[in-house]
């Protein structure tokens, strides 16, 4: 077989789905990876690290061997390598081994290898789940269009938490646990979120009433982003169904997954 044969062989196993080998191939690699992070898993508990920590290191660092071959095959039978290389699965591949090694040098970043459960993000090629794409860009074209005012909600919160912050550090001083600014700011930010974790508490009558007041403001406060991005959601929605216009009869208002026109029946371009 020539190098060009091989080339087009592996390419059309590794890269393609819709043949039976690269299905078997993606179903293989699927499973190679869910044993390989539930190892990865497993190594991090201390009892079953110590019993058996060499076996699960070994099993391991025999699915990373075969990840990194893989990975080599990939570039191999690319057409263009370095753009397969720089592309988000590219990444996420080569992301998926090299904790691995570098754990080899540096205990305990091999645990970072749990990454590779990103490449089960493939699975929408194989069950032909593509069309889910678009939902996504939908959702990825509404967050980038709200960036700009999630960003002023975010100085605005953090301007909030700072001043409360330098409020209780005030208030209640060193003595109730607010010890410093930074720390008081942290209260602040815990409490604003609902989250409450209890290790700081004020103990004056103001500092409680302050506290009385962020926790009303917490709840208002999570629904402004979430009101935002689904406008966004709502406009970039609209946008789409209003670009599929019929060229037959003119109507614009269609699903984004439609394939002919609600009112009259014709293919949709």
């Amino acid at each position: 077989m020539s190098d060009q044969n091989l080339k087009s062989r592996l390419y059309e196993i590794i890269f393609e789905a819709d043949t039976p080998a690269g299905k078997l191939f993606d179903v293989s690699l699927f499973v190679a990876i869910l044993i390989s992070v539930c190892l990865t898993m497993l190594q991090s508990v201390g009892s079953i690290r110590a019993a058996h920590g060499g076996l699960l290191f070994a099993v391991n660092g025999g699915f990373t061997l075969l990840f990194t071959i893989e990975y080599g095959l990939r570039l191999y039978c690319a057409p263009k390598p370095l753009r397969y290389a720089r592309s988000f699965f590219g990444v996420v591949d080569l992301l998926a081994v090299l904790p691995f090694y570098i754990g080899l040098f540096i205990p305990g970043t091999r645990f970072l290898d749990v990454v590779k459960v990103l490449r089960m993000l493939r699975i929408f090629r194989v069950l032909k789940m593509a069309q889910y794409v678009g939902e996504a860009d939908l959702l990825k074209n509404a967050l980038i269009a709200s960036r700009r005012k999630i960003g002023i909600f975010l100085v605005a919160v953090m301007t909030i938490v700072v001043i409360i912050g330098s409020l209780m550090y005030v208030i209640e001083g060193d003595a109730n646990g607010f010890s410093s600014i930074p720390r008081a700011v942290y209260w602040a930010i815990v409490t604003l979120t609902t989250v409450g974790y209890g290790d700081i508490a004020p103990s004056t009558p103001i500092g409680q009433a302050l506290a009385a007041v962020i926790m009303i403001i917490g709840y208002s406060i999570i629904a402004v982003p979430t009101g935002i991005i689904t406008a966004e959601l709502g406009l970039s929605t609209a946008q789409e169904r209003n670009a599929r216009k019929c060229d037959a009869c003119g109507h614009h208002q269609h699903d984004a997954d439609a394939v002919h026109c609600k009112r009259c029946g014709a293919a949709l371009s």
